[in-house]
C-alpha cells in the first residue's frame, strides 16, 4: 500500500488556504484534512472538532507537556497546534494528510518529517489580500492591519517551501495542488523502500 505524504500548507491570512483545502478534499478522495487545535475564539459558523479543536490556554499547554502536538506556534496572541495521533494514523492508512499551519510550525514539521511536502498559498497581489480580509466582515481594521503586517514578515520565509501556488481562480488552483501532490509521490526521497527493494533484486540477478 502506498504510504501517505504529509502535506504542509501555509500562506498569508486571507489567501484562501481553508477554502482551497476543503475543495481539494471534496474533489479527491485520498486526502485527510488535519484538524488543528487553537486557543482563538470560534468565528460565526465554526464548530469545535470540525474547523478546529477550540481549547483554553491551560488545556493547550497540557497538550504541549504531554508531547501530544507535532508542532505549535503563537500567532496574533493565540496558540495553534497539530495533534499528533490523528496525523500518524492517517499516514499509516495511506492517506495524504494536509496540515494548514503557519510558517513557524511548517519548518518544525519539516525537521520531524523530512519527506513532508511544503506548499505556500499566495494571493495574486497584496491589494487582493487586503480586499479578501476586509470582505470577511469578521475582523476590526486593527486586526486586518496586524494581519497585513504579519504577511510582510512571512513573505521573508517563502523560499523555505518547495512550491508556491497562486490562488486566483479556485478551480485552477485546486487542480494545480492535486497535480503537485501526485507528482511528489514519485520523488526518490519518498520512495526509499522501493528503491532499496529494486537494488536488492538487481543484486540477485548477478
Amino acid at each position: 500500500m502506498r504510504k501517505g505524504i504529509l502535506i504542509v500548507v501555509s500562506g498569508f491570512s486571507g489567501a484562501g488556504k481553508g477554502t482551497l483545502m476543503k475543495k481539494l478534499v471534496q474533489e479527491y478522495d485520498n486526502y485527510a484534512l488535519s484538524i488543528s487545535a487553537t486557543t482563538r475564539n470560534p468565528r460565526p459558523g465554526e464548530e469545535n472538532g470540525r474547523e478546529y479543536f477550540f481549547l483554553k490556554k491551560e488545556e493547550f499547554k497540557q497538550k504541549i507537556a504531554e508531547n501530544g502536538l507535532i508542532e505549535y506556534a503563537r500567532y496574533c496572541d493565540n496558540y495553534y497546534g497539530t495533534p499528533r495521533a490523528y496525523v500518524e494514523k492517517q499516514l499509516a492508512d495511506g492517506k495524504d494528510v494536509i496540515l494548514e499551519i503557519e510558517i513557524q510550525g511548517a519548518l518544525k514539521v519539516k525537521k520531524q518529517y523530512p519527506d513532508a511536502l511544503l506548499l505556500f498559498v499566495m494571493p495574486p497581489s497584496a491589494e487582493e489580500l487586503r480586499r479578501r480580509l476586509e470582505g470577511r466582515g469578521t475582523e476590526t481594521q486593527d486586526v486586518i492591519d496586524k494581519r497585513m503586517h504579519r504577511a510582510r514578515e512571512e513573505a521573508e520565509g517563502i523560499e523555505e517551501y518547495e512550491y508556491i501556488v497562486v490562488n486566483d481562480d479556485l478551480d485552477v488552483c485546486v487542480r494545480e495542488l492535486h497535480e503537485i501532490i501526485t507528482a511528489a509521490h514519485n520523488t526518490p526521497l519518498r520512495n526509499k523502500d522501493f528503491i532499496e527493494k529494486m537494488r536488492k533484486e538487481l543484486e540477485g540477478e548477478k
